[in-house]
């Protein structure tokens, strides 16, 4: 018989489960105790459902609640209208969501013991999904950005458990073929090649050098946090609203690497792109970029570029870039 009791922290859950289901290359206890410990609470409640069979541990479903601003879900169109009526009814402005997974992360999972019947877990959890919404008084119920591998077990459950399936942001994820990064730059598609080279051999003009940072200083880290909300600020869609507190908590891990380019002269950060090392996988994250530079130095891909290189010295075969 399946259990699920939702638990307010990871420290509630055993170390030892949260490694043996959240092993690397996936995102595991240090990536969701620093969301919680970064004081995100006015966004978002954050909850663990620990899933027994007969007393065994034997799953972990991340989970949160968020009041999802209305303009990230209807048509622009309607947008103006319901920020009328929301003067007068405010709750129209926000819809209470309940959801499998996590705010910032390209691909949602629900962490499982080795050996045990995923199908059955998916079910249960599921059923156990409708009751928590139902005590939060959420109206929407989400099983957010999971991969083709654990959509398998919600096919079975878009039929009878009032389920649909959306297309979710585009993410991106590329094998680094070969042993350097021009191994991986011959592996493109010609024109993809051709268009990546001809942006490169401009932007290697710019008086731009790399840096690897981890465990960055708290003055470092103002500097990564005033690039990274510039660029929060400059994008149209805006789910998470990261803080500075966030990269305090995300930059104490080992998995943690910011790849950064500084100006040769003058050593101010130009951009940044926040990585996590996850066994031979790369996840790039977040990134930060100086809009003000001129556009001809392309920082961005020559942050992706010093990024894909980073990788390889790491020993990485696949760099995963998403949504954020």
């Amino acid at each position: 018989m399946y259990k699920i009791h939702w638990h307010p922290s990871v420290e509630d859950i055993p170390e030892a489960l949260w490694q043996e289901c959240f092993a690397a290359p996936y995102e595991g206890k240090w990536w969701y105790a620093a969301l919680e410990r970064a004081g995100l609470d006015a966004q978002f409640k954050f909850m663990y459902g620990l899933v027994s069979y007969n007393d065994k541990p034997v799953a972990i479903a991340p989970a949160f609640l968020m009041d999802v601003p209305i303009a990230l879900v209807i048509p622009p169109a309607l947008l103006s209208v319901f920020n009328i009526l929301g003067k007068v009814f405010p709750a129209l402005l926000y819809q209470r969501t309940f959801f499998i997974g996590s705010p910032c992360s390209d691909e949602g999972r629900v962490g499982l013991v080795r050996g045990v019947n995923a199908a059955e877990i998916f079910s249960a959890i599921n059923k156990a999904m409708h009751a928590k919404a139902d005590d939060l008084e959420a109206t929407m119920r989400v099983w957010k950005d999971f991969t083709q591998e654990q959509q398998a077990f919600l096919i079975p459950l878009l039929k009878n458990n009032s389920l649909f399936h959306l297309i979710s942001f585009p993410g991106t994820s590329l094998q680094l073929d070969g042993k350097n990064k021009n191994d991986y730059i011959a592996s493109l598609k010609a024109s993809r090649r051709n268009k990546m080279k001809k942006k490169m051999k401009q932007a290697n003009d710019a008086p731009v050098y790399v840096e690897i940072v981890s465990q960055p200083s708290p003055a470092l880290k103002d500097e990564i946090f005033a690039l990274f909300w510039q660029t929060y600020e400059k994008g149209n869609t805006k789910f998470e609203q990261l803080n500075r507190a966030f990269f305090d908590e995300i930059s104490q891990y080992e998995n943690s690497h910011y790849v950064i380019l500084r100006k040769n002269e003058s050593k101010e950060i130009l951009s940044f792109m926040l990585c996590f090392k996850l066994g031979e996988h790369v996840v790039n994250k977040f990134i930060g970029i100086d809009y003000s530079q001129p556009k001809e130095w392309f920082l961005y891909f020559r942050l992706w570029d010093a990024a894909v290189e980073w990788a390889y010295s790491e020993g990485a075969t696949s760099i995963q870039s998403g949504q954020t």
